[in-house]
């Protein structure tokens, strides 16, 4: 990706971030990115091109982030909780990530263009999920009756809960990672 594209993106989680995605107007991102709004134009072609890759790019830094989290993991299951915990960080890039990426799922109610690619990508991350917690449960660290897909559902949904409910200030981010860790201890049973 270009200097100028990955500065606009990253300008406009902020924007989001900020503003939500209905204040998401082109002059102020572009006053935000140091850049003009033909050029912004240029690239993204309009704003739903401009929403569109902004979500790819939340998606590849949270790929980032994650991935961080799970060096120096000790075992599948320690490397299911690193994965999910990754979500509720306080760290800007963390907190910018999942504000942008609550305001556009909640748009995505609104407009088929936005959903077929969260779909996808929250597909793509309850199947990650699902493979951390297929691994435990082959390792025997999980109870064998445990069924991969539908503790990820569960897993992945409850951490999208809980990251609306640190971020908008009605929950300790300590509480929510301490209810998301025991979450994981209720889908797989007591660490043998």
């Amino acid at each position: 990706m270009a200097d100028r594209q990955a500065l606009i993106l990253e300008a406009a989680v902020r924007v989001i971030a900020r503003s939500g995605i209905r204040g998401l107007r082109v002059e102020e991102l572009a006053a935000e990115a140091g850049v003009s709004t033909a050029l912004i134009y240029y690239h993204f072609k309009d704003r739903a091109g401009l929403v569109q890759r902004t979500l790819a790019f939340i998606n590849d830094r949270a790929i980032g982030y994650t991935e961080e989290a799970l060096q120096g993991a000790e075992d599948a299951r320690d490397a299911l909780l690193r994965l999910l915990l990754s979500e509720l960080q306080d760290s800007d890039r963390v907190r910018e990530n999942s504000i942008a990426w609550g305001e556009l799922r909640a748009s995505a109610v609104f407009d088929d263009s936005l959903r077929a690619n969260l779909v996808e990508s929250t597909r793509e991350w309850v199947r990650d999920t699902a493979e951390l917690v297929a691994d435990a449960r082959a390792a025997g660290l999980a109870d064998p009756r445990v069924e991969p897909l539908d503790a990820a559902e569960r897993l992945t949904t409850l951490v999208e809960g809980l990251s609306d409910r640190w971020l908008s200030g009605s929950l300790e981010l300590e509480r929510a990672r301490a209810l998301l860790s025991g979450a994981v201890d209720a889908e797989l049973g007591p660490r043998p």
